[in-house]
Formats: structure tokens, C-alpha cells, sequence
């Protein structure tokens, strides 16, 4: 009873991170399945992936009624990624738990460092730079990648796309943010076909897991998108991605035979994830002060007469 208790409070708080961020769901509640609850690291992203089946196709949905996906992008975007997520699920079951723990650590702790750096830079988009759409040469990389890194470590669909995404500026937030979580249901539908043909006895002894974490994320949902209005966004990145290579890294470092005074480790981690937060939020707010003077400076010089010349 106490593990279920353990899982939904997982699934309420990565609920929480996703709702404002964005992304995160994934590898949030994976590692905290595998560090509070004690699940093996392909147990644990079996049972992410077939709670998500509920989650991303709730929010699919949603999307597609608020005019935020772009069928085109999903396509070409998810089909791969099923491909890659399929792949990835396939090759995590057949790992032996003593070498798939600190693979998947590995590449938690990978997406925690990019989490860190990307938000430390406090570059927010609210207007796309450019209208063209992205190739397929394009977008089929870049959603087997993620797909396989999802299944693979528990999580890092949001991560690995929106990121990318976001980086290119081709289109406008919302539309990717609609995109990609709609995308992401055939990624974590083919996850969990996957999960279910290497280890299928071991997800279905934990189906009682797959709903705690429904139920927390379904409860969070709503306080999420209160939250998501009132935190600052580059702020809760920062620590998320804080929180995931702390909590994995060392696990990378004892598996290479590091092991000694790893607290060090983590008590520097914490201290540079702090500072790279704060240094986002001042970045941001330098960046929305640019923008506005800009945008005030551009509305004057429209306002302005124009010279006899040219009248």
C-alpha cells in the first residue's frame, strides 16, 4: 500500500513539472519509481508508458479541440517515433537489471544537463521566427531518436522534440507543445507494445502501479494548469533538471567505480543547478525588457509621419 501511495504522489508531481513545462511526465515519475518505489528501471518505464496511454490521449485530444496540432508534423513526427519507441522498449526489457540501471541513469542524468542548460539560457519564444515547415528529412530523425530514448530511459519525448522544436522557431509554441503531446500517444502506445512482448507477466503484476499513477496525474492535472499561471516556467525547469541529474549521476559514477563521497557530488550539483536557474530568470528578464523596448520603439516609429519625400 505504501509503494501505490509512493507511485501516485510520483504521478501528481510529474503531472505537476508537465503541466509547466510542458514535458517532463516521463522522466519525472521514472525516477522517482525507480529511487522512492524501488522499481526496476524497465518496470518502471513500462509502467509510465502504459499510464500514459491515458494521459497523452486525454491531452491529444484537448489539443486538437484548442486548434494546437499540426496534423502534417504529427504524422511525420510519430510515426517514426512509434518506430524508434518500439525499438527502445524491445531493447530495455532484455537488459539484465545490473547493466540497465545505469544505462537508463545515464541517460536521465543526459536529459536533466540539457534541462539545466536549455532553461539556464532564460530564452522563451512567443512569436515563431520563421512560417516555413520542417522537412521530413527533418522531423523522421528527430522523432525515432526521441521515440527510442523515451522507452529506452523512462522518459525524454518532451525533452528530446519540444526542445528541438522550440530551438528552430518555425512555429508557434502552442502549436508544438499540441503537437508533440498529440504525437506522443502512438509513441507511448508502441512503447507499450513493446514492453508487453518482452515482459508482459512483469506489467501485468503491476497494473495496480499503472493506476496509481493515473490517478495522481489525473488529480494534479487541474492544480497544474493553476500552478503553470503563477511559476515561473524557466525557474521550475531549472530545478527539475537540477533534481533528475542529481538524483542519477551518481548512480552513473558508482557503476564506473566512483563511488567515494558522492554526497560532495550531489551538494555540487544542487549549488550550480541553483545558480544556473537564477541566472536564467535574469536572463529572461533581461531578454522580455529588450523585447519590449523593441517592440515600443517599433510602434513610435510607425506612428511617426512620414517625410514630405515620400507623401
Amino acid at each position: 500500500m505504501t509503494t501505490l501511495l509512493l507511485i501516485a504522489v510520483a504521478g501528481l508531481a510529474a503531472q505537476l513539472v508537465d503541466g509547466g513545462l510542458g514535458m517532463g511526465f516521463g522522466v519525472t515519475s521514472t525516477t522517482m519509481l525507480i529511487m522512492l518505489a524501488g522499481l526496476t528501471p524497465a518496470t518502471a518505464s513500462a509502467v509510465v508508458h502504459t499510464a500514459e496511454l491515458g494521459t497523452t490521449l486525454v491531452s491529444g485530444v484537448a489539443h486538437t479541440r484548442f486548434g494546437n496540432v499540426d496534423w502534417r508534423t504529427v504524422a511525420a513526427i510519430g510515426i517514426p517515433g512509434a518506430v524508434g519507441a518500439f525499438l527502445g522498449a524491445t531493447v530495455l526489457s532484455k537488459l539484465s537489471m545490473e547493466s540497465a540501471r545505469p544505462l537508463m541513469s545515464a541517460i536521465l542524468a543526459v536529459i536533466g544537463l540539457n534541462l539545466m542548460l536549455r532553461f539556464a539560457r532564460g530564452l522563451t519564444r512567443t512569436k515563431p521566427a520563421q512560417q516555413e515547415p520542417h522537412s521530413k528529412r527533418f522531423l523522421i530523425p528527430l522523432g525515432a531518436f526521441g521515440g527510442f530514448i523515451d522507452a529506452a530511459g523512462g522518459g525524454g519525448w518532451g525533452p528530446v522534440t519540444t526542445s528541438t522544436l522550440m530551438a528552430a522557431g518555425r512555429s508557434e509554441p502552442r502549436r508544438i507543445v499540441g503537437t508533440v503531446n498529440t504525437a506522443e500517444f502512438l509513441v507511448t502506445a508502441a512503447a507499450t507494445a513493446g514492453f508487453l512482448v518482452g515482459m508482459r507477466d512483469q506489467l501485468l503484476q503491476n497494473l495496480a502501479a499503472v493506476v496509481a499513477l493515473l490517478i495522481g496525474g489525473v488529480i494534479a492535472a487541474p492544480l497544474a494548469a493553476w500552478l503553470v499561471t503563477r511559476l515561473n516556467p524557466i525557474l521550475l525547469g531549472g530545478f527539475v533538471g537540477t533534481i533528475i541529474l542529481t538524483l542519477n549521476l551518481p548512480v552513473v559514477l558508482a557503476a564506473l567505480g566512483l563511488d567515494q563521497k558522492l554526497w560532495i557530488v550531489r551538494v555540487l550539483l544542487l549549488a550550480i543547478g541553483a545558480i544556473l536557474s537564477w541566472r536564467g530568470v535574469v536572463k529572461a528578464r533581461a531578454n522580455s525588457k529588450k523585447a519590449s523596448a523593441a517592440e515600443g520603439i517599433t510602434m513610435i516609429s510607425e506612428l511617426e509621419p512620414a517625410p514630405a519625400a515620400q507623401r
